[in-house]
Order: structure tokens, then sequence, then C-alpha cells
């Protein structure tokens, strides 16, 4: 979809009288009043305390004033430097994407239990690092300190600092000051909704009312009671109805249609300005079918927004945010303090606060003085110092891994890499399945990997990777959690496999995702050496990450153990290309630089050209009518019964509509055990079955583990030119029997207000996730909502991109966003733990990520999705669904089993196919374990 239609800025100017706070300061005043002096009285328990006059626009008072200061008034900040404070939310990184570009600098983010009051006032009162303040949206509620933290405190302390809360915070300051906090009519995430505002300055610009074009995307189940706001908070926004909409292209009407409703709203808001009372006041019917949207103090600098000025489909959010710059400008600039003439000379530096980490939003304070920059190299400065600092002692495993080691540190490994190109020769070999079959099914094809893009049409996918054990670098990564796991405690112990059979295990301390990233800082490989070459993966680590490693990226704690592995990689330093656009076969080895060979080509090249051919049978879409086989039928048996998941779906239900979560991504496992089965027959029937563009095959001999996925779904990729994208999916719709009835689904899917809400709220979890790690400005959205149709299913898909900046490894950006968004729900740290309390066993694989991180610091990782899992002669397959407030716990219900149907009849395929050949007793089909 189009989204330039929902333009964050307006070239249309309102005729509503501004804000309270556009007041006139006497400019001939001689009374100068520093930024540094702005308390209103002494800070408790903090010494050389300032007791001085509160300073508001157009009103001095208090006996502590500035020396007369006679000098030219600045007419506008270069920066506006941002302490940005994050409720433990998934959408903070959105609005720290949107401040750094309006600000001219990036925002600070602390998380709200980071810093005491002490800390927050020696920041903002004794070094002057901040200009202003955005309280984050969060899941829970003002009235709760640990879902608030030291915001309430913030918001009575710092009258004299301008605010802009966000839901959570919007709520925050309407509570703080004695309105109540209630549950809304309905809750609405993900949702849209037309606003009404009165003219504020922080909607300067914008449009209003029904049909304006203003809408905004709501993420709250709670609202404040507007009948309780006191005297001193006045409305300034809220819904033209009590009904929430859906997505849509047309969102937004022309400015002339906007023009014609001018009159009518002027004169509806002719008293607003005098007025500290909820609109339409005069109207009881009216005013409860409106929801309030937006509040300011009438005397304090102080703002609130219910909605999310920061997501993706709201109209005009960009142009909120520059507003609040702009009334922060104003409010400063009108003291004419000297203050603005030393700022760039003396408190620049401290723009950035000692450690503080605008990735995790993490901050560890210590004693370290900021050292002084000169203004005239301000902007180049404070780009170049805003690298983010991971702090290792502590061991938070909130953010990234650490970004400040040293090359000196790490054992550089010179690798060389040699390739051949066999061009047009894919078809005549018989496609990669007959390639695969014929050079690395030996021996029940034991140590394999398979990265098959078995779909591609449609452009999806193009590049097939294939490899087996062989090589000298070859080795085997293996990896699990201790008991004990949770985000103080996230180590394991890895066991190492090389080449000659050669084990060793020791534990890592700093976890898994430490360990990687000194792997792959490590190799060093020359450009001159991928010349030429079409794709990303030039041979290193092929495997997958385990849904548990959430414990290494904020996740609080592991409630279930894995069976499996949580981690396991092969280092591929031989394999085989399928280039499916060009039909061309390339052969890949990489080996140590003082050891060069090319044994390895030689050998492969030769079997590759007297390989047996077969007819090309890459799969296709055949099977565009659903299956109705139930899992129950085909021997499975489930975690929970149909009863039993309801009744978590229900409370789920109950969650969000307590405001602990957006969306809960609820999933289930089926199992079955299957001794005999042969597992690379079953992925080749699934992939012919079910073709995916991010499928994959996996065996791990020694784990005696199968991997046999049909993923759709691109959870991260990361490309040489730094370009990071995700492709989330939300939403599925069963595919029809007639041409008819499937175009008839698709379109279903494609206007589904639930399936809407669901993928927005992903898309903007998966921007916030990029943004952590992306260059300010980046983030982007260039499909929103697409169909796209696979052998059994319709689905819903995104894409964003962004650009990586330069000191992110490639697996800091996998830690920013893993486990996929999709796979957990919004806020993603609340929701998955939640989900562990509700969920009974650990999703182990399912939900994780299949794929390879290159030599050369690329990576393509999909969510592990439509996989069946063969652990010890189990196999197992996890389904779910995204839980919303619009959700039927019955739907949700099939909704599951749909997902299930694909795998489970390619297992049933397969075993009555070999009880064909081998007469096997019948499985039980009761259900029962």
């Amino acid at each position: 979809m189009n989204l330039s239609q929902c333009s964050r800025c307006s070239d249309i100017t309102l005729p509503f009288v501004e804000g309270l706070h556009h007041v006139n300061v006497n400019p001939k005043s001689d009374l100068m009043v520093s930024r540094s002096t702005r308390r209103t009285r002494s800070h408790r328990g903090c010494k050389n305390g300032i007791k001085c006059g509160h300073l508001m626009p157009g009103h001095l008072e208090g006996s502590f004033v500035g020396k007369k200061q006679v000098e030219e008034r600045p007419t506008k900040l270069e920066f506006v430097r941002t302490l940005l404070i994050d409720n433990y939310d998934s959408y903070t990184y959105n609005i720290y994407q949107e401040l750094s570009v309006i600000n001219g600098v990036p925002p600070v983010v602390i998380r709200n239990d980071s810093w005491t009051w002490k800390d927050i006032y020696h920041y903002l009162y004794e070094e002057n690092a901040f200009d202003n303040i955005v309280i984050s949206p969060g899941p829970g509620s003002p009235t709760c300190p640990a879902d608030i933290g030291v915001c309430l405190q913030l918001l009575l302390e710092c009258r004299d600092i301008p605010i802009l809360g966000v839901c959570l915070g919007h709520q925050a300051l309407g509570y703080v000051h004695g309105a109540k906090v209630v549950h809304a009519s309905q809750p609405v995430h993900g949702r849209l909704s037309e606003i009404e505002h009165s003219g504020s300055r922080l909607f300067n610009d914008i449009p209003s009312g029904r049909n304006s074009g203003f809408k905004v995307v709501r993420y709250h189940s709670l609202v404040l009671d507007a009948q309780t706001l006191p005297e001193e908070l006045v409305p300034i926004a809220w819904t033209t109805s009590s009904d929430a909409l859906s997505f849509s292209e047309d969102n937004v009407v022309s400015p002339d249609a906007y023009a014609k409703t001018r009159e009518g709203y002027s004169t509806l808001f002719s008293n607003i300005r005098n007025e500290n009372s909820w609109p339409f006041s005069q109207s009881e019917d009216i005013r409860s079918r409106k929801v309030l949207m937006g509040i300011m103090h009438s005397t304090w600098p102080h703002y609130g927004v219910q909605f999310h000025p920061e997501s993706v489909a709201t109209c005009h959010g960009r142009q909120i945010f520059k507003n609040f710059r702009q009334i922060t400008e104003d409010y400063w600039l009108r003291s004419r303090s000297a203050f603005f003439r030393r700022r760039y000379a003396h408190f620049t530096a401290r723009i950035q606060v000692p450690h503080a980490n605008h990735i995790s939003g993490q901050v560890r304070l210590t004693n370290t003085t900021s050292v002084e920059i000169n203004g005239d190299n301000l902007l180049q400065e404070v780009t170049r110092s805003r690298r983010p600092v991971y702090d290792l002692d502590k061991r938070n495993c909130l953010g990234m891994s650490n970004l400040g080691t040293s090359p000196a540190t790490i054992d550089v490994k010179l690798l060389k890499l040699r390739w051949r190109r066999l061009e047009g020769l894919a078809a005549k070999l018989g496609g990669a399945k007959n390639m695969f079959c014929e050079l690395f099914s030996d021996d029940m094809a034991e140590n394999t990997f398979w990265l098959d893009s078995s779909s591609i049409e449609k452009g999806r996918a193009r590049f097939s990777f294939m490899g087996g054990k062989g090589g000298p670098l070859w080795k085997q990564l293996t990896f699990r959690l201790t008991d004990r796991s949770d985000t103080a405690h996230c180590g394991g112990y890895l066991s190492i496999e090389d080449a000659h059979g050669h084990a060793s295990s020791t534990y890592l301390e700093k976890g898994f995702f430490d360990f990687l990233n000194k792997e792959l800082l490590s190799f060093h490989c020359e450009e001159k050496d991928f010349e030429g070459l079409p794709f990303e993966f030039y041979g290193g680590f092929v495997g997958y990450i385990g849904y548990n490693l959430k414990v290494e990226c904020g996740a609080a704690t592991n409630r279930h153990k894995s069976t499996a592995p949580d981690a396991c990689f092969l280092f591929a330093d031989n394999l085989v290309v399928v280039d499916h656009l060009n039909d061309d076969v390339y052969l890949m080895s990489i080996h140590d630089r003082n050891t060069p060979s090319t044994t390895w080509l030689d050998n492969i090249e030769e079997k590759l050209l007297t390989l047996r051919t077969a007819p090309t049978d890459e799969p296709k879409n055949k099977n565009k009518g659903s299956t109705t086989i139930s899992p129950r039928e085909a021997g499975f048996c489930a975690e929970k019964s149909k009863e039993l998941y309801m009744e978590d779906v229900r409370k789920c239900l109950k969650y969000i509509k307590d405001g602990e979560s957006y969306e809960l991504c609820f999933t289930t496992q089926i199992r079955k055990k299957v001794e005999e089965m042969d597992p690379l027959k079953l992925y080749l029937h699934l992939r012919e079955s079910n073709p995916a563009p991010y499928a994959a095959w996996l065996n791990f001999a020694k784990e005696n583990l199968h991997i046999c996925c049909s993923s759709p779904e691109r959870f991260l990729r990361l490309d040489r030119n730094g370009i990071l994208e995700a492709k989330p999916i939300k939403g599925t719709i069963a595919r029809g029997v007639t041409k008819e009835e499937d175009e008839q689904r698709k379109l279903q899917l494609q206007y589904s207000e639930k399936d809407q809400a669901e993928n927005l709220m992903i898309v903007d979890l998966l921007r916030n996730d990029l943004g952590r790690v992306c260059e300010p400005g980046s983030v982007y959205v260039p499909h929103l909502m697409d169909v796209e149709s696979y052998a059994t299913v319709h689905t819903m898909v995104s894409t964003i991109r962004g650009k990586k900046q330069s000191d992110v490894s490639a697996v800091d950006c996998v830690r920013a966003a893993f486990p996929g968004g999709s796979m957990t729900g919004a806020p993603k740290l609340r929701s998955m733990e939640l989900l562990d309390s509700l969920e009974s066993c650990s999703r182990g694989i399912y939900s994780g990520s299949i794929g390879f991180f290159s030599i050369n610091q690329t990576f393509d990782l999909n969510i592990v999705i439509r996989t069946v899992v063969i652990h010890d002669n189990e196999a197992s397959i996890g389904a779910g669904g995204a839980i919303v407030a619009l959700s039927n716990p019955e739907d949700e219900y099939e909704e599951m089993n749909l997902k299930t149907r694909a795998p489970v009849k390619a297992v049933m395929d397969i075993q009555n196919a070999e009880n064909l050949v081998i007469p096997l007793p019948l499985p039980s089909l009761t259900g029962d374990r």
C-alpha cells in the first residue's frame, strides 16, 4: 500500500486560536532567569539545592534572579536535547527515530527505573543536559508504580521543563494531577480514529475533525476519565466518535475538502481557549461517544496524547513532534537568558550522558566527567560521540553485545574464498533437489544443511545454499542454556566438534550471541574475493537460534527449558549455491589464507558434471485447495485441549483489556512418535506440497535432530550494503477450492479489520527494533499489508527496511530484534513474560530463526513456523496466532489448526507411503498420551 497519503506534515493553516502557552514575555524586562535556576524549591536529599521562582511563559516570580544581561536574543536553537523515558515499550525507538531527525541530535533513552529522582535532578538542573522530556508508551497503568517508575515524580517536580507524554505518559500526566484512569469502553489496538483538536500549539498545521485527514493509530485499553480532569488540565483533542476504524488507503481527504469544514470547526472551538472543561459539556450523549485524546497543563509546558504519533499509519505524526520542538524552543528562548549563548560552549558535551545506551535504553551512572566540545564542531562531535555502550559488567542482557570490543582483543582469522560458476547448469542437473540428494544424502544426510528457496515465484527468493561436513574449517556449535536462565543468568554450555571429530565444551558466561559476535568479527577476507557474486552468503555459520535465547535479548526469564539445544550451527566452509533466476550453479570454498587448496572445488565440479540427471521437479503450488485433516486424525497429541486453548485465549483477552499488552502471540505444540520415519523424505515431500521462500533442512546427527521447515516468513536480513529488512507475517486465511472462492478469501483477508490491526502492531514493533540499530531517519515501510499466496494459505505481509549504523555488528542487529515480533506480540518484553505464564512447554526451535551468518557480516534469518522438528524420534509442530482485542477464542483455535495442516499432512503422507512398503502397527488415533 502507498503510505504517501498519510503525510507527516501539512501545508494547511488552521484558523483556530492557539493554546494557552502562547503568551508573550515582556521584551523590556531586565530580569533574566537562567535554566540552571529553574527549580521552585530545593531538591530533597540533593546538595546545593536552588530556591527560585517558577518560570513559565509570561510570568516571573521569586527572589532568585540572574545578573542583568544585555545581548542579542537568539532566534532559534541549533538543536534540541531530549531525555526520552522508556516505559519498557516496543514503540519507544520509533519515537527515538522521529526525535533524532527533528531535534538535530538523537535523544538519550533511559528506562523508567534506571535513574532515581536524584539522578534526574542532577542531569536536568545541575548539568543542564536536556531541553525537554518525552515519556513513552508502555504496558500497564500509571496507577502501578512498577509500570510507571520515576515518571510521576518527574511530572510533578519538572514543572518548568517541556514534557510530552505519549499513551501511558499521557495517562500519567492526567493521573498525577488527580484524574482517574479507567477502562475504555472497548480496547483499541492497531486501529485508527479521526481526531478533533482545539487548535493547541501541539497541533499547529494539522487539520481537525471528521474527514479532515487527521487519523491516528491507537494502542490502549485504559483512558483518562474526562469527567475527573482537574481545572489545571485542559482537554485539547478527542475522537470524532466512539467507533475505531480499520486501516484504509483512503485515509486522507484533500485540503479543499478540509477547507469546507473550517467555518464549522471555528465556531465549535470559539470559546475553548478560556474553558478548562470537557468540550461539548452541554451534551451528555455527545460526550459519552467521544474519547479524550489529548491534554495540556494550563500553566506548565506539559502535554499528553493518548494516541501514537510515531506509528507508521498515523497521519501528521511527525508534525506533532515538530510542534513540540517549537514549543520547547519558544519556551526557553522567551527567557532571553545568557545561558543560550553559553550552552554551546559549556553544556553541549553533556548531551551524551555517560554510558547512556540509546540502543538498549539502559544507563549506567558513573562519576565520569564529561569532556567539553568546541561549539564550532558541535554536530560532528555529537554524531561521533553517540556510540552505544554496553555494560558487560552488570550484564543486563537488555542491549547489544559489546560494541566496544577492540579488534586487538580478537584473534583475526585470515580467510581466502575461492569460487566457480557453472553457467546455466541448474536445470540440466535436475534442479536443487536432485543436486542435494546426489551430493549430500549419503549416510542419511548427516550433518547437512539446505537453505532452500523452494518458492521462487514473484521474486520472493532467488538463491538456495546447500552443503555438508567435509572441509578442514568445518565445525559444529551446540549451545544449551543453563537450567536457570533469566536476564541476569543467560550463560550456558557450548560444545564444539571439529572436522576431525574432536569435541570440547566450555561455559559461556556472557551467552551464545556474545560468542558468535566475536567469531564473526574475527573473520577477515579480502573484498576482491567476493567480486562478481550476486548473493550474500560466502560461507560461515548455518543453523538455528532457539526461542529461549530471548533471555540474551532482554526477556526476563525462561519458564520452560527446551529439550533440544538452544542453538546449533555448522560452520560451512564448502557449499553449493543455486541461482534459480539465472539457472547458474556456484561452488564456494573458504580456507585458511596460508593453506590454499582447490581440491574440493575440483572434486565437486567433477561430480556435478557427471551427475545422474533427473527431470526438474521444482515445487509448485499444486495443492491450492486446503486439506481438512486434523492433527488428531493424524495421530498427533496436543499439549492443550481445545477447551484449555480457548480458555487461555480468554486470559490473553483479559490481559489486553487491562492494558498489559496490545497483542499476544499465543502458541502451542502437537507431538507424535516417528521412530521409523526418514526425515529427509519428509522434508522433500513438505517442500513439494508446501513450497516456501525461506524453507530449510538441517540435520544435526549427534543430537539426533532434524528440522524440516517450510517457512514463508523472513525474520531479518542484512545485506552487504548495510540494509536491514524484516518481513513479518500477521494475518492468515485458508485458500479456497475454486478460483472464485480463492479470490474471495484473499479479499476477505485484505480487508479484515482484525488482521490489519495485528499486522500494524507488529510493523510498528519491527520499526522499533530496527530503529535501535539503524541510522536516524532511515527506517521506512515500502510495503504495508500486502497479501501473498502460498499452497494452502493466503498471508498478510509487510516489509520494513533501514540502514544499519556503521558501528553496530550483525549480531547486534539480531539481538535488537530477536525473537521476531510476529511471534511475541507487543510490547515485546511484557508480552513474552505473559506468554511464558500461559504456555505449558518450551517453544524450543519453533518461533526461533533458521538461516546463515556469513563471514562478511551479512545474514539472512527466517521465522521458524510451518515446521516439523524431529528430535529423539518425536515429531513436534508448533502453531498459534496473534490474540488482539477483536479476537474470538473459537476462531483463534481454528486458525492455529489451519497452520498445522501442511506439516501434519506431510508427516501422515510419508508414514502412509512407508507403511505400504514395510507393514507397521497402526498408530493410535485417540490423541491420548
